[in-house]
């Protein structure tokens, strides 16, 4: 056979085993599910450590770290929920509207990239439902309430789906619970949001259950979540279950290390702060950590001036006046000023009160309750009295007897009809305290008696604490009385967390 004979005879099967090839790579690209890595939700041990880094504010190695995790497992969706989390946090922590315009827009391709995971793992709904919680509680910070319960809506949706199809998936009773409990103490003012998230129930007992079983599993499990149930387990102890002790020991059980973690420093020191442990909360405060490899906290100092003004340091300004500097957002400036101002009005310098005062009504908002309350009191441009302003940063610090002793030691100094009903609140609230319930009753008795029809929060806060001793002494038609005479009571001040507080006592009742 000749050479050209030769070539004519194996070009036939050139040509094919080049068809064979495109089949074959056709095929490939035509059946990815089957031939191409699946998409799955994992947290491999560079997940973690990412995870770990968004936990404790260190963004900049938490984002190193997702880089990693893209390059090193691009099948790994679970990257998209760490994002989230470090999108959340810089929101939740800034609070600067442009900065959220722009990160919320991370939500939606987030969203569809969870999508091409796989629906077989419980982690496809979970990552989905958990990005849409923590942008419904990034709006609450800007008051767009409506898009906030259209996303927990879709969150509980989720939830309660990946709970039918994955009973034994543990994480999802994380954020179920605490949707559960904090369903049914919604203020009235924001029912319409209740209609909006029609089909959603539960109550408080249910969400606590479903948290206890979490942290019941996690000490015998390794469980990626527990720090962060743990968390808000001790916050529902607090503000739902009205229970200071249990939210301490719970925190501390957790064994948080405020020292490397700021997020930690603020957990451990807000509930220091909330249960009378304010020595506690300012050591904490000052051992945290601070650097460049953190992202910045100026709520911290508010934190820590707050705790110094309590026990009335000298420097107490000085962090107040460092929130005020650092913080780019809008909330607790105004009462920022007033703690300021109240710290010199308790020294005798009563034109530094009206100073920042004055700096109080035309600095920040007043979108929260705290800084509506300054913003009234700059409005009225009276300065309040200064025993009874002495008197309540020493309760709020925990200093009980110093507090019942500034008030018992100034009688004579209450003429005016608001300061009269003022000083019953406060006696009430020091003997309460102290475990003097006879007298704290008959003192809130009377404040509700001459208070009820004031704009103050007084009358309000004094029925909610008489169903609050009524229930600890199990007396619980008495308690029911009360929580229901809190809501009927309406202050310009406080009324929806108090509201909610007396909607969270009816619920226990039950």
């Amino acid at each position: 056979m000749t050479a050209r004979n030769q070539i004519k005879t194996l070009k036939p099967w050139r040509i094919s085993s080049r068809l064979f090839c495109l089949l074959i790579a056709f095929i490939f690209l035509a059946l990815p599910i089957s031939l191409q890595a699946q998409k799955t939700f994992e947290f491999t041990p560079i997940a973690r450590t990412a995870y770990d880094a968004a936990l404790s504010l260190r963004f900049e190695d938490a984002k190193k770290n997702c880089q990693q995790l893209r390059d090193q497992e691009p099948e790994n969706l679970i990257v998209f929920l760490i994002e989230d989390y470090i999108d959340f946090f810089t929101v939740f922590i800034n609070e600067e509207y442009d900065e959220f315009r722009s990160l919320e827009k991370n939500k939606s391709d987030r969203l569809q990239k969870i999508k091409q995971g796989d629906q077989k793992s419980p982690y496809y709904k979970y990552c989905e439902a958990e990005i849409q919680l923590h942008w419904a509680l990034a709006r609450l910070k800007f008051e767009e309430y409506f898009s906030a319960f259209i996303e927990v809506k879709n969150a509980y949706k989720l939830l309660i789906q990946n709970e039918k199809d994955f009973p034994n998936f543990i994480a999802n009773k994380k954020s179920l619970g605490v949707i559960h409990a904090l369903v049914g103490t919604i203020p009235e003012n924001y029912q319409w949001g209740v209609k909006l998230l029609g089909g959603m129930e539960g109550d408080i007992e249910k969400g606590q259950k479903e948290i206890e079983s979490i942290i019941q599993y996690s000490q015998n499990n390794d469980f990626i979540f527990r720090e962060e149930t743990g968390v808000m387990y001790s916050f529902l102890m607090l503000h739902l279950k009205n229970n200071g002790d249990r939210a301490w020991k719970n925190i501390l059980d957790l064994n948080l290390d405020h020292k490397t973690n700021p997020l930690a420093a603020f957990t451990i020191a807000n509930i220091a702060l909330r249960t009378g442990r304010n020595d506690q909360a300012i050591k904490i405060l000052l051992e945290r950590p601070t650097g460049q490899n953190f992202a910045p906290f100026p709520y911290l100092h508010y934190l820590l001036g707050l705790a110094k003004l309590y026990r009335q340091d000298d420097d107490a300004a000085k962090y107040l006046s460092k929130y005020i500097e650092e913080f780019r957002g809008v909330n607790y400036i105004k009462e920022a000023y007033q703690k300021m101002a109240w710290g010199d009005l308790i020294a005798g310098n009563e034109s530094g009160y009206y100073a920042k005062m004055k700096k109080c009504a035309e600095h920040g908002s007043n979108i929260i309750g705290g800084d509506k309350m300054a913003m009234r009191e700059a409005e009225r441009m009276t300065a309040p009295n200064a025993i009874l302003i002495k008197s309540r940063l020493q309760f709020d610090g925990g200093y009980f007897e110093e507090a019942l002793n500034t008030l018992q030691n100034n009688r004579a100094e209450f003429n005016q009809n608001k300061d009269r009903v003022e000083y019953l609140y406060r006696l009430g609230r020091t003997q309460q305290q102290l475990g003097k319930n006879t007298t704290a009753i008959a003192n809130y008795e009377n404040t509700i008696a001459e208070g009820r029809d004031l704009p103050e929060y007084f009358a309000c806060n004094a029925a909610l604490q008489l169903g609050i001793i009524y229930e600890s002494l199990n007396a619980q038609e008495q308690a029911k009385k009360y929580f229901k005479e809190c809501l009927s009571i309406r202050p310009s001040e406080y009324k929806s967390s108090l509201h909610q507080k007396a909607k969270a006592g009816i619920q226990r009742l039950k």
